[in-house]
């Protein structure tokens, strides 16, 4: 066998190792993220209940061996998504939404705080609020004449910016939480109509990989 030929099949054999490497790396790493993501999440919730009764109680709750405190696993967690329930529950309520609306508008009005407030009330509302922002997938052309973004059309007038004929939209980057948003012509818009927000959201973020139906 000379010598070029075996040089040839060890880079074969290289190359071969390397797309087995590839293939199972794949497989296993949103696998483990997702596993390691899930499993932080749930600990991070589940020790908050500890947390709280030991400041409020700090006998109630001993510690263990490294110096943590003692919890009974899972407990933390199912109560704080019962508490968060509980709260949805009787937030519904006549007497309560009117309380809630008071602090709502105190809060907003409240120096300093109310820049914190209003972020976060405005971001989690754009998500899972009555009041939806990234549910309406368009195509934006921003950067050339036959250049298109994926983006969400958040406001349908930037009439407040002296825009009288703009829409605002949002373009999410790929493989971030982070964004820009633009103020852009309307008919530089285009709706996109048989693409959900989500399955959108993940072309963009997964940087055009993940297949949309």
């Amino acid at each position: 066998m000379s010598m070029g030929f075996k040089r040839i099949l060890v880079i074969f054999r290289w190359r071969r190792f390397l797309q087995l490497f590839l293939q199972g790396l794949v497989v296993l790493a949103p696998i483990v993220i997702t596993v390691y993501a899930v499993v932080t999440l749930f600990n991070t919730i589940d020790n908050i209940l500890p947390n709280i009764i030991h400041s409020l109680f700090p006998h109630v709750l001993e510690h263990n061996s490294t110096g943590e405190l003692e919890r009974t696993p899972g407990l933390g967690f199912v109560v704080v998504i019962l508490i968060v329930l509980l709260v949805g529950w009787i937030s519904s309520s006549f007497v309560v939404t009117r309380l809630v609306h008071i602090l709502d508008k105190v809060l907003e009005k409240t120096p300093g705080v109310r820049f914190i407030y209003t972020s976060v009330k405005d971001f989690m509302e754009a998500f899972a609020g009555n009041k939806k922002k990234f549910d309406q997938p368009v195509l934006v052309n921003v950067d050339g004449p036959d250049i298109w973004r994926v983006g969400f059309l958040t406001q349908e007038s930037a009439a407040h910016f002296e825009l009288e004929d703009y829409v605002v939209v949002y373009v999410p980057h790929s493989y971030a939480i982070s964004g820009i948003t633009y103020l852009v012509p309307r008919y530089k818009v285009k709706p996109i109509k048989n693409t959900g927000a989500s399955d959108a959201m993940k072309f963009v973020v997964s940087g055009g990989v993940t297949h949309v139906d």
